[in-house]
């Protein structure tokens, strides 16, 4: 009785610890297509490059669904106690493991980079498309508002931009202290409002540090998942044996 209370106790472990990666992973990955999309609108015509960034949760959704698919298979297989099916779940999940350890050390590697992307594609989206786009627009007067900051370095950001020549040299009310209407170039400068990028970088940090510490949990999952996986695979042998 107690080898058959073991045994029920592995099959569920190995059934609800690949689901529960599963699980985790696709709510993360509608997390970010989701949370994400706003995001991409404040690069403007640079969105197109940044959705390989969106791409992570199509990629997070899929292997999702994969582990709780594999979560079935494994319990399938440690019920009717198939080698086969057990080394099938634990190739399956160790290259998913690897993949996402891969993953993991590009995410880090690009990260550096970050500074220089967010400029390169944020500031020409300020010089083209606010007071053009409105779904821009009102995303960066809600983001300035809210940060209570001024373009993506500072107040230059707008100079020369197509919102500033339209509105005879005024730049949006928030880059001056007052909040007046017009915020001339002069009273702007005077202001020293600072420059919406710290809060954004700091956000998007924010966001990585949980998405780590998710993808770090999972891993965990996973690990334990393969252990208990072999477990049982060498308990057949020396149950054969």
């Amino acid at each position: 009785m107690h080898r058959c209370l073991r045994k029920y106790m592995l099959i569920i472990f190995i059934w609800i610890l690949p689901q529960l990666g599963g699980l985790t992973l696709l709510a993360m990955g509608i997390w970010v297509s989701v949370d994400g999309s706003s995001f991409l609108h404040l690069l403007g015509p640079f969105s197109s490059q940044g959705m390989q960034f969106v791409n992570v949760a199509f990629f997070c959704i899929a292997i999702g669904a994969i582990l709780v698919l594999l979560g079935l298979l494994g319990c399938c297989g440690a019920h009717k106690e198939s080698k086969c099916l057990l080394l099938t779940f634990f190739s399956i999940i160790l290259i998913i493991f690897i993949a996402e350890v891969a993953a993991g050390v590009v995410a880090l590697a690009y990260s550096s980079f970050a500074e220089g992307i967010l400029r390169a594609w944020a500031t020409p989206a300020l010089q083209k498309d606010y007071g053009n786009d409105p779904v821009v627009t009102k995303i960066w007067n809600t983001t300035m508002i809210e940060l209570q900051c001024c373009g993506f370095s500072n107040y230059t950001d707008f100079v020369g931009s197509t919102f500033v020549t339209e509105n005879g040299g005024s730049l949006p009310s928030s880059c001056c202290w007052t909040n007046s209407t017009p915020c001339s170039l002069g009273e702007a400068e005077r202001s020293t409002v600072q420059g919406c990028f710290e809060q954004i970088l700091e956000t998007l940090r924010e966001h990585a540090n949980i998405v780590g510490g998710i993808a770090a949990g999972i891993g965990v999952l996973e690990i334990a998942a393969m252990i208990v996986s072999m477990y049982l695979y060498c308990h057949l042998d020396s149950r054969v044996n």
